[in-house]
């Protein structure tokens, strides 16, 4: 189909291929995914599909065959795409032996084919260091948005006015994604037939299922999928797109997750740790606005890390900025390391029901037509690596999908406290919104003599 397809629109054979190898083994819905030709696609499935390498592969054949195309790749923010879509290029589809310039994969802005075709690489977040392009100002052949649930409808639609380089025979933009919750703008587009979804299975990926049974990679995979819990299970493992039933708190990724700007000097800021080695230690910096609007500006949510090493790490990120206060979790050692370096530590009011009503009232949209609370949509300062491959949470706002309540005998939902599971941004959101919000008015003087 692909070969007929090429050869009605006249492809011009490229004699500097990068690859003298056959394309990998495409199935079902990756395949219905490779070959197509229209506006916009999505291909949605668990965890470990084969998405991404569908869509690598394609920019890649495109970009050989189309002498001076040009593709873009991007996600919400370029240091996600490190160690992640960038590897899977590098290793599975150039091959390892293949290089293209002297940039790092952590530095490299574009892949530049011999034929004239360039893959762009870029964050869609502008305000970070590694992102001075602005890959609105240009103009594309094809856009590969890897997890498009990450990103907003209106910079989807955005990206799509990019497409108008028409060196290939059609303009696309396309995308992969983990299933979100049913009402994602993502799967009412699909669904109203703006754009096309396809759904991939585990089947589809030959490295997991191969002559009729699971290889032994594909045993391992999917026992690690079976262990999920939760929403988590149903989205990864099932594929399904649901809502968190007996969710504690729901937010709207569409108004609680905000695009980063510049904080004024002027506004406070406070800081709430959660300690933790094995399980995640998160630390978490807030804005203070004059409204009283909460913004968590930046984030640590990292595993398998020295309190020292952390300590060092909060030191360098916050540099000038003036903290109010830094309110953490009861762990005398660790506060005592973090003290040592220069951050000083109070020990967090750490009632639970109190505190989660606190943080719904902040979440709940308010008179003005606001919440109380926002979250810079790329907060996360340093992603997990191993907490990704495990298919966990790797930072807060994942957090809120998987943060839930039991359910009794009877199947109800039991809202009187929450498993202890996917709650370490949640315990030090829930110290912070407790401080401000329980004790209003105190000022930090008032606290300091309160806190032993």
């Amino acid at each position: 189909m692909e070969a007929e397809y090429l050869h009605r629109h006249r492809a011009i054979p490229n004699p500097f291929l990068m690859i003298k190898k056959p394309l990998p083994e495409l199935r079902g819905a990756n395949k219905l995914f490779f070959d197509s030709t229209e506006r916009e696609i999505i291909n949605s499935g668990p965890a470990g599909t084969g998405k991404s390498r569908a869509a690598l592969e394609k920019l890649h054949y495109y970009a050989q065959r189309y002498p001076k195309c040009r593709l873009l790749m991007t996600r919400q923010t370029r240091e996600s795409m490190t160690e992640s879509c960038l590897v899977t290029f590098e290793r599975d589809v150039l091959g390892e032996n293949v290089t293209m310039g002297e940039a790092s994969r952590k530095s490299r802005k574009s892949y530049d084919y011999p034929n004239g075709s360039t893959i762009v690489v870029a964050g869609l977040t502008q305000n970070r260091k590694d992102n001075k392009s602005n890959v609105m100002s240009t103009e594309y052949d094809m856009i590969y948005v890897q997890e498009a649930t990450e990103v907003t409808e209106e910079v989807w639609e955005k990206l799509s006015t990019r497409l108008r380089s028409y060196v290939l025979p059609f303009q696309q933009i396309l995308g992969d994604c983990n299933p979100d919750h049913e009402r994602h703008w993502l799967k009412v587009r699909g669904e109203e037939g703006r754009g096309r979804m396809v759904y991939s299975l585990h089947t589809d990926n030959p490295m997991l299922y191969r002559a009729g049974g699971w290889t032994r990679e594909g045993h391992d995979y999917i026992d690690r999928l079976k262990q999920l819990t939760g929403v988590m299970y149903e989205r990864l493992f099932l594929g399904k797109w649901c809502h968190a039933e007996g969710a504690v708190y729901e937010i709207n990724h569409n108004v609680h997750i905000i695009d980063p700007f510049k904080i004024p000097d002027s506004w406070r800021r406070i800081r709430g740790i959660d300690f933790g080695y094995t399980n995640p230690f998160v630390c978490h910096w807030y804005a203070i606005d004059p409204d009283g609007r909460l913004y968590l500006y930046r984030e640590i949510y990292k595993t398998r890390t020295l309190c020292e090493d952390h300590a060092k790490r909060i030191v360098e990120l916050t540099g000038k900025e003036r903290i109010d206060i830094t309110l953490a979790d009861h762990d005398a050692e660790d506060a005592a390391t973090l003290y040592r370096h220069g951050v000083k530590t109070y020990p967090a009011k750490k009632v639970i029901k109190r505190g989660i009503e606190l943080v719904q009232s902040r979440i709940k949209i308010q008179g003005d037509g606001k919440p109380r609370l926002y979250i810079f949509r790329d907060a996360l300062v340093d992603r997990d690596e191993t907490l990704v491959f495990e298919k966990q949470p790797f930072c807060t706002v994942q957090e809120f999908d998987a943060y839930i309540y039991p359910k009794g005998i009877d199947g109800k939902v039991n809202k009187e406290t929450p498993i202890d599971n996917y709650n370490h941004g949640m315990d030090a959101l829930r110290y912070v919104v407790t401080h401000l919000d329980d004790r209003p008015g105190m000022s930090r003087a008032d606290i300091e003599k309160h806190i032993p």
